[in-house]
Order: C-alpha cells, then sequence, then structure tokens
C-alpha cells in the first residue's frame, strides 16, 4: 500500500503526466482519438496532433498554472490569492514554470481575467461571474493545493474557493474545486468510498449558505453522469473525473481513458490523473511516463518542498 508521502507524489506526477498525455490529442472529438491502447506521449505514426510544435511529454497551461500554486503556497505558506494571480501572470507573459518557456493552450476566461490584473485590478475582482463563465480553468490547477493544506476541512473549502476567484469566480467553479479537493482529501487519507463523503463534508460545510446549497443540488449534483463527457465545463469536466475513476482500476487505465473522450482530453486527463495518482501513489504511475516527462528542473524543488511540508493533519 502507497504511503502518504507516495499518495502527495502520486497526485502531482498524476496530474501533469496526465495533462502532458493529453496535449496531442486535444479538442479532437471522440472518433479521432487513437484506440485507448496506442494512448503515449508520442502519438501512433501518421496521427495528426494538435499542438505540433509541442515537444511529446510537455504539459500544457493546467501543468504550469498548477506550479504555480504550488509555489505561492510554499512562498507564501498560505492561500494567497494575488501572489498566486502575480505567478499566473508572470507564467501568461514570460513563461515561468511553462516547459522551455513555451505558453500554449491559453484559455480564454483565463486570458481575460489575467489581462484585467494586470491593468491593475484585484485578484478577487478581475474575472467574470457570469453563469457563462464556468470553463474548468480553476478546476484543472487546484490539486496541489488540497496536496499541501493542513488545515479544517472547512478551511480547505474557503481556499479553494478562493484560488478559483483570480480566472473563475462564479460560485459553481468555486464549489467545483472545493469538492475536488476534498474528494483529493479524502482519498489521500485512504476513505471508503472518498467521494461520497467529499459531497457530505461539502454538504454540511455549506448548509448555512442558500446559494451554494442550490448550486450543489441543481447545478453541481455530485451523483449525476456528465451530460458531455470530456467537455471544458466545470461540472462535466468534475463529474467525468468521478465517472472513470469509479469504472477504472490502474493510473494508466484511468488517463487514457479519459483521453478517449476527445475534446478537452489534457484538463480531463490532469483532473482525473491527479485523484489517480493519489489513490496508488507515484509508484503506479508507469516508469516510461514518469521519465518522459519534460520539464523536471522545474518540478523538481517544488516537488521537493511539497513532500518536505507533508506531515499527517492534525484534526
Amino acid at each position: 500500500m502507497a504511503t502518504r508521502i507516495e499518495r502527495i507524489e502520486g497526485g502531482l506526477l498524476g496530474l501533469l503526466i496526465g495533462d502532458a498525455l493529453g496535449v496531442p490529442y486535444e479538442f479532437k472529438p471522440p472518433e479521432q482519438v487513437p484506440a485507448q491502447s496506442e494512448i503515449e506521449f508520442q502519438p501512433p505514426p501518421a496521427y495528426l496532433r494538435s499542438h505540433t510544435s509541442v515537444e511529446p511529454g510537455t504539459w500544457s497551461d493546467d501543468g504550469a498554472q498548477a506550479l504555480c500554486l504550488l509555489e505561492s503556497l510554499l512562498h507564501c505558506g498560505q492561500l494567497d490569492a494575488e501572489d498566486f494571480a502575480q505567478r499566473m501572470l508572470r507564467w501568461l507573459d514570460f513563461g515561468h514554470l511553462a516547459v522551455d518557456g513555451h505558453v500554449f493552450d491559453v484559455g480564454r476566461q483565463t486570458c481575460t481575467a489575467l489581462s484585467a490584473i494586470r491593468a491593475g485590478q484585484s485578484a478577487l475582482n478581475a474575472a467574470s461571474r457570469a453563469e457563462s463563465a464556468n470553463g474548468n480553468g480553476a478546476l484543472m490547477r487546484v490539486l496541489p493545493l488540497a496536496l499541501w493544506h493542513r488545515g479544517s476541512d472547512a478551511e480547505l473549502v474557503r481556499d479553494a474557493r478562493a484560488s478559483s476567484l483570480p480566472t473563475h469566480a462564479h460560485l459553481r467553479s468555486q464549489l467545483c474545486c472545493a469538492l475536488y479537493c476534498l474528494w483529493a482529501r479524502r482519498t489521500l487519507e485512504g476513505a471508503t468510498d472518498p467521494w461520497t463523503r467529499a459531497v457530505t463534508a461539502l454538504r454540511e460545510i455549506t448548509a448555512h449558505d442558500r446559494g451554494a446549497t442550490r448550486e450543489i443540488d441543481e447545478a453541481i449534483q455530485p451523483d449525476a453522469p456528465p451530460e458531455h463527457p470530456g467537455s471544458g465545463y466545470v461540472v462535466d469536466t468534475l463529474r467525468s473525473a468521478r465517472a472513470l475513476i469509479q469504472r477504472h482500476g490502474s493510473y494508466e487505465q484511468v488517463v487514457r481513458a479519459a483521453i478517449t473522450l476527445g475534446h478537452d482530453t489534457d484538463t480531463t486527463a490532469a483532473v482525473v490523473g491527479g485523484i489517480a495518482g493519489v489513490r496508488e501513489g507515484s509508484s503506479a504511475i508507469p516508469q516510461r511516463w514518469r521519465q518522459g516527462l519534460r520539464g523536471q528542473e522545474l518540478l523538481g524543488p517544488l516537488l521537493e518542498g511539497l513532500l518536505r511540508s507533508a506531515h499527517p493533519r492534525a484534526d
């Protein structure tokens, strides 16, 4: 059985490798994705891959922003939305924590919000709060918070919601980030049925908030299947991850199955890959993918800092 340290390492590696694995297949409908057994960093010969200028094994905006969040947490010792936003702005403008300094595949909502922050807007007020602004750009990067966090469940929910605000400020996005972090925490703890326990905890924490309760019951609907599997809608991404975890055993099976859903392949695989990595530990991730992941010089110090900070949570 994997140790806590191996599960934390597995979560971060699982996110980054899932992201990188999905990059060559992004935007493709399911019928244009190779067979599950053929999905690798390097697609099959003659396959017309997405992002042709990107070397196989490279994480995208998902991984870079997740590392920006981790870097901010390690530097500040707490969730500081302003500091986090400035690090994301350094990523967008200068390639900070992007492999080769190459920024590609920037989400529209993220770009608009970071442009507002660049112009002087507070990170807490820069993003749209419109219901239509519920892409998965905050969900894809939030896992490091759950791996690093040592506070109570309520504090984790508070910080997960705040981490969404710089780019995705609608309550639905905030709550999806919170539910995902609780799911990751319960998985890290080795709980039986971590998803159900996470949903129960979120309902209890938000019971006093009618708006949050309504979002959970009517929009997120945690027990419903995804309406559009593999899409970039935050609720579909979260539900797709839950369905994949329930249906597939190994890390390799989970992330490959995520990519066969098509569409937003890198983010679906990053989100579910993070949970699968936490569940199974780093040694369960295929060695060829761990070795083939590019950007190790960027990842190494941050992973070391995360593992150094890890210790059992006191309730």
